[in-house]
C-alpha cells in the first residue's frame, strides 16, 4: 500500500471516529417527551414517501438520482445506496429535518458505514447510543445497526434536541455529540451538510 493510499484511507476514517470525544448524554426526558419518542420509533409504516402534486415527486426522484450518483464511492451497491438514501429522506422529512443535514452527520458520525461503532459504544450510520434503546425502544440494541431503526432513532433524537433548544441547530448538534456548548462537532456538521446540498430546477434547496 502506497503512502497516499493510506494517507487517503486515514482522511476518509476521520469523520467517524475523530469527533468522538463525546457522546450523547442519559438525560431525565419528561414523560411527553418520552412517550412522543417512543411513539416516533415504534411506527411500523414503511418508509416510502408520498407525493400529492407530480413536481414534488419529479423533484424527489431528481435528488435522489443525484444523491445516488454522489455517494456512489461510499456506498457502491446501488440497490443498498437506492434504499439508504429513501429511508435517509423519509425519515428526515418525517422528522422535520432538512435530509441535507443528515447526510452531513451521518458523514461524520459514521462516514456512511451502517455498523459503525464508537469508542463509546454508539452504533450505527447516526451512532445511537444504546441507553436510547432502553428508554424508548425494546431494550434491543443490536437494532441499532438496522439501517431504518438507526436513522428513524437518530432523527428523531436530534429533533428533541432542536425542539428541547428551542431552534438552535448548534446547541442541538452539540447536544446530540454530547459536546454542548463546543464548537467543533457542530462545524463539522455544518460542513459536510453544504456537500449534501441538492437545489431544485426552480431554485429551492431541497
Amino acid at each position: 500500500m502506497t503512502l497516499y493510499k493510506i494517507i487517503v484511507i486515514s482522511v476518509f476514517l476521520l469523520p467517524s471516529f475523530s469527533v468522538q470525544a463525546g457522546n450523547q448524554k442519559e438525560e431525565a426526558l419528561a414523560d411527553s417527551v418520552r412517550l412522543a419518542l417512543t411513539k416516533a420509533v415504534t411506527d411500523s409504516r414503511p418508509p416510502r414517501p408520498s407525493f400529492t402534486a407530480m413536481e414534488d415527486r419529479l423533484n424527489y426522484l431528481k435528488w435522489l438520482g443525484e444523491m445516488s450518483q454522489r455517494l456512489k464511492k461510499k456506498i457502491p451497491d446501488n440497490m443498498t445506496r437506492i434504499e439508504f438514501l429513501e429511508t435517509t429522506w423519509y425519515e428526515a422529512k418525517r422528522a422535520g429535518l432538512d435530509p441535507a443535514m443528515v447526510l452531513g452527520l451521518i458523514q461524520v458520525e459514521s462516514a456512511f458505514r451502517k455498523y459503525a461503532t464508537s469508542v463509546v459504544g454508539a452504533r450505527g450510520l447516526m451512532q445511537v447510543m444504546p441507553f436510547w434503546s432502553r428508554i424508548i425502544g425494546d431494550s434491543d440494541a443490536t437494532k441499532l445497526f438496522n439501517m431504518t431503526t438507526n436513522l428513524r432513532y437518530g432523527c428523531s433524537i436530534l429533533r428533541m434536541y432542536i425542539d428541547m433548544e428551542g431552534g438552535n441547530l448548534f446547541m442541538a448538534l452539540g447536544r446530540y455529540n454530547g459536546s454542548r456548548g463546543q464548537s467543533d462537532y457542530p462545524n463539522m456538521v455544518l460542513s459536510a451538510w453544504k456537500k449534501w446540498e441538492y437545489q431544485t430546477p426552480n431554485g429551492s434547496n431541497s
